[in-house]
């Protein structure tokens, strides 16, 4: 080895998580039906609690039924891209990256990919539950419309935006005496 190579050592608990990281991710997009089915079960169990209509959920195929025995009964697929690991998974690459670069954050960075996990599947439930709700106040189409297009869509973006900020936030901010992430 020269004098200009540069031997970066990693500890293998880094390596370990970035590895936990990298499956996770993986796992994601290759077992994106397990994930979508247990989403939309949230979803189901979230819409029944605060729906005085019938819910129903279609786990084999990734629906969440609402508003049944209403005027507005509506039938909600989850597709991969409406689901909250189409957000997730680009984070975790980024985390993995960010602990390969700087070891010593790894535990910032494992804590912030939580929050903005949290967050995110969080803001996808709140976007469920106001397609929903506008279904419900609106009518099936206009509902739906206002519910999946607009505000949905804002709902979307404002909720990663907050996500995406604080996972940048909280991995890379340091504090006093702070060494070790």
């Amino acid at each position: 080895m020269s004098a200009t190579d540069v031997a970066v050592h990693r500890p293998l608990p880094h390596r370990l998580t970035i590895a936990l990281l990298l499956t996770v991710a993986v796992g994601l997009v290759v077992g994106h039906l397990a994930y979508q089915t247990a989403e939309v079960g949230l979803a189901g169990l979230l819409l029944g609690l605060v729906s005085s209509s019938g819910v129903y959920v279609a786990a084999g195929q990734q629906t969440v039924y609402f508003g049944l025995g209403s005027a507005s009964p509506l039938g909600l697929t989850m597709t991969p891209e409406c689901t909250s690991a189409f957000l997730l998974v680009p984070l975790l690459l980024v985390g993995a990256l960010l602990i390969g670069l700087r070891p010593r954050i790894a535990g910032r960075v494992t804590w912030s990919l939580a929050v903005a996990a949290a967050i995110l599947i969080g803001v996808n439930q709140v976007r469920i539950l106001t397609m929903a709700t506008l279904v419900s106040w609106l009518g099936t189409d206009r509902g739906y419309y206002w519910g999946h297009t607009m505000v949905g869509s804002v709902v979307s973006v404002f909720g990663g935006a907050i996500a995406l900020v604080l996972f940048v936030w909280l991995a890379t901010r340091s504090n006093a005496g702070d060494t070790d992430g």
